[in-house]
């Protein structure tokens, strides 16, 4: 009987993993103590229990307790973050944002676009293209800061002529002492709707489509 006893007390560990998912934590509490205090009562006089054993079956059932209580308290943050998060998003619904993109509307004449620099700049330059991948305009956006940079453009090409209203893509390219620093395009565009997906809250803006609320820097 001893024997069995230990055998059931040695798998304490094992048994208290494999129920750490479950909810009824406090069931396995009481499944662990009735099988230590059998354990206590038949155990042999000769041979009595390390109590260097005993602590550690109860520090591991502590843990596993802990760890639960943790799970269930991100879990709880992480809804009432997600709540938030969609909350903010769908105020959004109807407003221009600035996010992550190379593309840009004409359209009466006005085009308007962004970009982020890592590091302030001597010079800032910026391309755009049309549909069929021609250069029609080159910018120059002068010295600026690190940080989000709006731009406009007229419509006007290199050339001197109006550029037809439609879609036009744009690159970005920024010089501090002669070396280029890094640049991130970005796109105005209207959000259309707010969904949530197992990466988050996404956000579906005109042309970008489904982009992440990190993504966004600006809204109007």
């Amino acid at each position: 009987m001893v024997d069995s006893v230990n055998s059931s007390t040695s798998g304490i560990s094992a048994t208290s993993s494999l129920t750490a998912s479950s909810t009824d934590i406090g069931a396995t509490q009481d499944r662990f103590l009735k099988l230590l205090v059998t354990q206590m009562k038949n155990q042999d006089p000769l041979n009595p229990m390390d109590n260097a054993q005993v602590t550690s079956q109860m520090a591991q059932l502590s843990t596993v307790t802990g760890i639960d209580k943790l799970n269930s308290t991100v879990q709880a943050l992480s809804s009432s973050m997600l709540a938030s998060q969609s909350l903010q998003a769908v105020s959004m619904i109807g407003h221009v944002a600035l996010t992550d993109g190379d593309g840009m509307d004409l359209a009466n004449g006005n085009a308007y676009g962004g970009v982020e620099l890592a590091q302030p700049a001597d010079k800032v330059t910026v391309q755009i293209t049309n549909a069929a991948g021609a250069m029609v305009r080159t910018l120059h956006l002068g010295a600026q800061e690190s940080g989000v940079v709006d731009f406009s453009w007229d419509g006007m090409t290199d050339a001197g002529s109006t550029a037809a209203d439609g879609k036009y893509t744009f690159t970005a390219v920024s010089e501090l002492s002669g070396k280029k620093g890094d640049v991130t395009t970005l796109s105005y565009g209207l959000v259309n709707s707010v969904a949530q997906s197992s990466s988050g809250v996404t956000v579906n803006i005109g042309d970008q489509g489904e982009v992440g609320l990190h993504t966004i820097r600006k809204i109007l």
